[in-house]
């Protein structure tokens, strides 16, 4: 019988500690002197951090202009909502084909590359769709971008659930969240997501053994950029606009920061970490000086410096030195038994 690979189980300890985690989190955010939009943000960059890092950490493939995609989910959002009347359900879903629409066009253009072209590539799609945003005023707003999206409510059927309140928004991020973990989860376990680690370990390999490269290179790119694009329009409504700025080099810097910070590039659960840190960082740091961003990027530089592997690394690096003392402890203690005997 051919050999299959075991499968990831859907419910993991990890993942059960990072949803008890968030879920408990507007019980205790105010008692450390923070307040409910953190926990908000934190849920949407999580999302964001692992889209990006199926590409990243997953695919080994840089792109430095991902917060394009966010920016055009969120974007997507708004329109669909002003223009077309879409509300909710409609709305998050447009925001994320549109993203990936993009995503495809840009995948057809840059997946025959790799390493630094690749990377540069990204930049210069990224930058494109930036200087489009804040020039196309018609459709775009401009530096001003569009204001006053509203959050629609949840309808399932007859049943309504407002989410104006921050607290009732948090709650349906956290859902969006989990299903992008359990997704997420489950594929990077999967044959295509075994492919794809093997991409980024030898492209040149993985190519001769018959698989088609190119095609799930722009597969995982277009994956990457529909959940950023999700990511986006949850933000849209989080902030109640969408603006440029969301499209900058510099925002697309802040999501590469949070996966390596995390260690995405050696576990999955990289950049759930990675994100908590640097919005926990940017709101406590920001509270005592203007100056977070330095103190922030002087930490990133000490990360990869001394610890490239990043805050998931620390760990997995931690656990076999924790077994091998057990080990050595649980043999010196069978022999000094045998002795007495």
């Amino acid at each position: 019988m051919p050999y299959r690979p075991p499968t990831a189980s859907i419910v993991t300890a990890p993942l059960l500690v990072t949803l008890a985690a968030l879920a408990s989190a507007p019980l205790w955010l105010q008692s450390v002197g923070l307040y409910q939009y953190v926990a908000l943000e934190i849920v949407i960059w999580m999302i964001f951090a692992l889209a990006h890092n199926l590409l990243l950490g997953h695919g080994g493939m840089p792109s430095f202009g991902h917060g394009a995609y966010f920016g055009v989910g969120a974007y997507a959002f708004g329109l669909l909502q002003q223009r077309a009347g879409a509300g909710l359900g409609d709305g998050v879903l447009g925001a994320a084909l549109c993203a990936a629409a993009v995503g495809a066009v840009v995948a057809a253009f840059i997946s025959h590359r790799r390493g630094i072209y690749y990377a540069l590539l990204t930049i210069a799609f990224g930058q494109v769709m930036w200087f489009v945003a804040i020039k196309w005023h018609s459709i775009t707003g401009g530096e001003d971008g569009l204001q006053k999206i509203q959050r629609p409510p949840l309808r399932l059927g007859e049943w309504s659930w407002s989410l104006t309140s921050n607290e009732s928004f948090y709650w349906f991020a956290l859902a969006v969240f989990a299903l992008v973990l359990v997704f997420l989860w489950r594929l990077v376990h999967s044959p295509w997501g075994r492919v794809l680690r093997a991409i980024k370990q030898n492209e040149m390999r993985a190519a001769f053994v018959g698989y088609n490269v190119w095609l799930y290179k722009w597969s995982a790119f277009v994956l990457s950029a529909a959940l950023s694009g999700l990511a986006g329009s949850l933000f849209a409504m989080a902030q109640n606009s969408a603006y440029p700025n969301v499209m900058s080099l510099h925002n697309s810097g802040f999501v590469v920061m949070m996966v390596l910070i995390g260690g995405g590039l050696v576990s999955f659960w990289g950049p759930v970490i990675g994100a908590a840190v640097f919005i926990l960082a940017r709101d406590l740091l920001g509270a005592y000086t203007e100056a977070w961003l330095l103190w922030y990027g002087l930490l990133f530089m000490a990360v990869v410096l001394f610890q490239p592997e990043g805050i998931a690394g620390i760990w997995q690096a931690w656990r076999p030195r924790r077994a091998a003392t057990a080990t050595r402890g649980a043999g010196a203690a069978g022999t000094t038994t045998e002795h007495k005997a």
